[in-house]
């Protein structure tokens, strides 16, 4: 609990400004894009350098406070939700990309900045950042570091920490170390900028981050492949990959996503087919001439009914706008939207829909599907009411049987949401007793006080979703 005298102490450092412990001022930050968790915090801080989140957190740890960091609570596990009360920490003042380093191929950026932001600012220098979450125009990087995030881009390009190669950090104990730097080879010792991209808030505060960027690619093509097999769309996924060839993106939906999306984007995409693949690659012009040719060649092969190539940019654009909205799209169908993510090997792609499907109907659900399937990333979504008991606990275990599905087939729980309290119940179906043991005996060492966004990615009893409240 942030009491008086905490409370005079981080206001002498941040300024009364920069501290809000109003119930309006809490309310704001006591949930994230995760539907059914909420828990409000005693105070919300935004400090404005890295001296400040130092000092901060020196003191919330000596009266064993709660920290949070928090970008723009658009993730999906609950990472950000203060379920433990406590300080949520903003970043709205470091928000400054710091340096273009166009002799090193880097961005060094404070962990405030926006994700598209960031893009945009480097494009006009020939230089590209690839990571691409749909939340990307008001997502920021620390957010993206702390969530390992990922993207459309990520079949070819990777995630988010495929592109952080240092870090600033504030560990537990207040002090500031740094991690990495603009090396194209390191190894002196463990590897802490790896450790900390993707520990969502649990390990450190990141104040700063040096990003890899490279050359943009010269062009860009957009292909439409329409399936009234699912099967079949899945089976284009796995040949055109043994093909040796790896778009820049390849991306599933299903019928029933189709169909809101196109509700929501009027667009014109079809709606009377069963699944479609959104294809792109990027590159030279010769090469990606030539592999848009082979892919429309593998998805006929595969009984695609129609492949078609986006004529102009701007048809491209609103294709790829389109897939983006698919979550804004189905939260329009039920007053609660659960959206979660399994990943298996793309080889099971087809398997893993088909077990989405026969899990729904098994527990009378509409889950509609959508993903990346070039990385085996699928995000069965259901459109449901929090307040239908009844139905939710329902959802609870179809969501269960699909995880475990996915272990199964030799993937895993989450592939790019994060574990938070969502998937912490899970994590033991993928890493063992022995892995949560080994992850536990790091935060005990980095953080013997439990502050860092405490109540995240191990778990606690129960599977259920819960609201929780103060």
């Amino acid at each position: 609990m942030v009491t008086n005298t905490v409370k005079e102490k981080i206001i002498s450092i941040v300024s009364p400004v920069n501290f809000d412990d109003s119930k309006t001022g809490r309310l704001v930050y006591s949930y994230d894009a995760t539907p059914n968790f909420q828990s409000m915090p005693d105070a919300v801080v935004s400090p404005r350098n890295k001296q400040e989140i130092s000092q901060i957190v020196k003191i919330c740890n000596e009266y064993r406070i709660p920290i949070v960091p928090r970008g723009s609570g658009t993730n999906l596990c609950a990472g950000t939700c203060p379920t433990e009360s406590g300080i949520v920490l903003l970043f709205k003042h470091m928000n400054k990309i710091l340096e273009v380093d166009e002799e090193n191929l880097t961005v060094t950026v404070q962990p405030g900045v926006v994700t598209l932001d960031l893009i945009q600012a480097v494009e006009p220098k020939g230089l590209f950042y690839p990571p691409d979450p749909s939340s990307m125009k008001i997502s920021t990087i620390g957010g993206n570091i702390n969530e390992n995030s990922g993207g459309l881009r990520g079949l070819k390009y990777g995630v988010t920490r495929d592109y952080v190669i240092g870090l600033e950090a504030v560990l537990p104990n207040g002090e500031i170390i740094t991690t990495g730097g603009k090396l194209a080879k390191d190894v002196a010792g463990y590897d802490f900028t790896r450790l900390l991209v993707g520990s969502e808030g649990t390990l450190a505060i990141i104040t700063e981050a040096t990003l890899k960027l490279i050359p943009m690619p010269e062009t860009k093509q957009t292909m439409l492949a329409l399936y009234q097999d699912i099967e079949a769309a899945a089976k284009s996924v796995s040949k055109i990959i043994s093909s040796k060839i790896i778009p820049a993106t390849l991306e599933f939906l299903d019928q029933p996503t189709l169909k809101v999306v196109e509700d929501f984007a009027k667009i014109g995409l079809p709606t009377d087919v069963k699944a479609v693949l959104l294809i792109e690659q990027d590159g030279p012009v010769e090469v990606v001439e030539r592999d848009m040719a082979r892919i429309a060649e593998v998805c006929k092969e595969e009984k695609a009914v129609s492949v078609q190539l986006a004529q102009t940019e701007a048809e491209a654009e609103a294709l790829r706008t389109a897939r983006r909205s698919a979550l804004s799209a189905l939260a329009r169908l039920a007053p609660t939207t659960i959206l979660e993510d399994a990943t298996v090997p793309r080889s099971e792609i087809a398997r893993m829909v088909n077990a989405i499907n026969e899990i729904a109907a098994k527990y009378n659900l509409n889950i509609c599907t959508f993903g990346h399937a070039g990385d085996g990333n699928l995000h069965p979504t259901c459109p449901t009411d929090s307040r239908n008991h009844d139905e939710m606990e329902r959802v609870e275990k179809a969501f269960a049987e699909i995880f475990e599905k996915a272990i199964e087939f030799g993937g895993t729980i989450t592939g790019e949401h994060g574990v938070g309290v969502m998937k912490a119940p899970y994590l033991e179906l993928k890493l063992g007793e022995a892995g949560i043991a080994a992850m536990k005996a790091v935060k005990l060492a980095l953080d013997p006080n439990n502050i860092m966004n405490p109540g995240k990615v191990f778990a606690k009893d129960s599977r259920k979703r819960v609201v929780v409240s103060k």
